[in-house]
């Protein structure tokens, strides 16, 4: 049985994730912060473990897991307008959690997976890593990062047989936007239902995981088949 990791496993895609591949018979570890959320997954028999991921100590500590697969998954979103305005902190928060703790955590994992001649690194990316827009730049440059980060790390590790996996999604209807829009503009956002469900992402990575370790999903593209409207600035 292979042990997965996944962080932002509270809610959204990383919950989608947790239950999918605990019910497909992985063994799951779920990070998060939220206690509720975390004792929810436990009754469902999931392993669950409360972490901060912006100290790069406690993500050391998790060096000797033996994680056979890690989902980058947790992120933030920095509430959308022009960079210029955006606050110091807002731009280092940012970065921290989207860029700088999956680097973290990575490399806390790596040196096991090597060991073992196996492995799989999987990153929740973004479309707005490839085709950035206005009011965004701050969330982009950080999926960006993971973007590049993803594609060096792919030349350095297959040799070792470890596979590395972009996801990249389009529009998904989480609760991202929640503390960032009113619910007005997050209703106009999803009010047509042709968004992503995060369902869609965990069945995605049940896919990629499932192929025999000879094949490698580099990235995957995952875009609402009809159109999305923009999100309205209010």
């Amino acid at each position: 049985m292979r042990q997965v990791l996944i962080t932002g496993a509270t809610s959204g895609i990383g919950r989608a994730m947790a239950q999918t591949l605990h019910a497909a018979g992985y063994r799951v570890l779920a990070l998060g912060r939220n206690a509720k959320a975390l004792a929810e997954l436990s009754a469902e028999g999931i392993e669950t473990l409360a972490l901060d991921l912006a100290d790069p100590g406690a993500l050391m500590a998790l060096r000797d897991r033996p994680v056979d697969v890690l989902v980058n998954n947790a992120g933030i979103m920095p509430k959308p307008g022009p960079f210029a305005d955006m606050s110091g902190d807002e731009i280092d928060r940012t970065l921290a959690v989207n860029l700088a703790s999956v680097l973290h955590l990575t490399q806390a994992l790596l040196p096991g997976m090597i060991a073992r001649g196996t492995g799989h690194v999987v990153f929740t990316g973004s479309t707005a890593a490839h085709a950035p827009g206005a009011n965004f730049a701050a969330y982009a440059a950080s999926k960006a990062g993971i973007a590049a980060f993803a594609t060096a790390l792919r030349a350095e590790l297959s040799p070792h047989g470890i596979r590395v996996t972009e996801l990249v999604p389009g529009r998904v209807e989480t609760g991202l936007y929640t503390a960032i829009l009113p619910d007005a503009a997050r209703g106009d956002m999803y009010a047509n239902g042709n968004s992503l469900q995060p369902q869609d992402l965990a069945d995605a990575l049940l896919a990629v995981l499932s192929l025999p370790s000879r094949a490698s999903v580099t990235r995957l593209d995952i875009l609402p088949t009809r159109p999305v409207p923009a999100i309205q600035l209010k």
